[in-house]
């Protein structure tokens, strides 16, 4: 992987669907304009897969093969790792070794200003006022975040909520996903 790009960031997702598992990478710029993206055949496990790995397939997928192959493929280095999934930190940020987080959007009401973050009553959960306008995002951090990563996280997301919707690369991932896997069908009929 290239050096750190203090001017991108990196949104992971890793789902499960119909006994099989797919995941993407999406490396954007502070702009929401895509600067890589990385996905997954769908992998279905074999019935003997099942038998022999039993309640430790799931991880093992999700983390060994999934995870770490799109990790290793997207050619540059973010400036933050973003996933939507609880489960996905700990692995992320052992993965990656670099500033890791999980985005949701909050019913909350905006903070007093824009910049302005508090303790949403979890260790290591933040709400972000990224705007002047909208609700705060809930930001969870991986275990032992410290403030320095917290201030350095809302920073990004300010400059970059200046040009894009923080979360939206989401639906975005989903849908080009979806977009493969409907080429995948019809290519085989």
């Amino acid at each position: 992987m290239a050096p750190a790009d203090n001017n991108s960031l990196a949104y992971i997702i890793v789902e499960t669907e119909e006994g099989s598992f797919r995941g993407a990478v999406l490396a954007s710029d502070l702009r929401g304009i895509p600067v890589d993206f990385r996905y997954t055949e769908p992998i279905r496990p074999t019935k003997l897969e099942k038998v022999l790995y039993g309640n430790a397939l799931e991880v093992y997928i999700k983390e060994e093969l999934i995870l770490e192959s799109l990790i290793n493929a997207l050619e540059v280095k973010p400036a933050l790792w973003i996933c939507k999934e609880q489960n996905l930190l700990i692995p992320l940020r052992a993965a990656t070794k670099s500033k890791v987080i999980m985005l949701m959007n909050s019913n909350h009401p905006p903070l007093d200003s824009t910049g302005d973050f508090e303790s949403a009553g979890e260790s290591g959960v933040y709400l972000i006022q990224a705007d002047s306008v909208s609700a705060p995002l809930k930001v969870t951090f991986y275990p032992n975040a410290t403030e320095n990563e917290v201030k350095s996280v809302v920073n990004l997301f300010v400059n970059a909520s200046q040009t894009m919707e923080l979360t939206e690369p989401f639906s975005r991932m989903q849908k080009a996903l979806n977009a493969i896997a409907s080429e995948i069908q019809s290519d085989d009929k």
